[in-house]
């Protein structure tokens, strides 16, 4: 599952914020882990979500399988508020 950097709304055509609230979640209970991420943003989501078993390291990069790097992370977490 991927996003773009920036939604547009389909009503206005304007930009959307991208927060956690306006992001679709992957229920923890369901068991989601890392390996079942698709990209660094979808980690990240998770991972502000309360996921933090994402970043089980602490080094502030959660699911190192996607995401690559802290400039990715913090990249993400400000175009999502979080």
């Amino acid at each position: 599952m991927a996003f773009a950097a920036t939604p547009i709304s389909v009503a206005s055509g304007t930009p959307v914020p991208m927060t956690p609230a306006v992001l679709p979640t992957i229920s923890q209970a369901a068991g989601w882990t890392c390996s079942q991420a698709s990209s660094c943003a979808e980690a990240v989501r998770q991972w502000c979500n309360g996921y933090s078993r994402a970043d089980g390291d602490s080094d502030v990069i959660p699911c190192e399988n996607v995401c690559r790097s802290l400039a990715e992370v913090r990249r993400i977490r400000s175009q999502i508020g979080c």
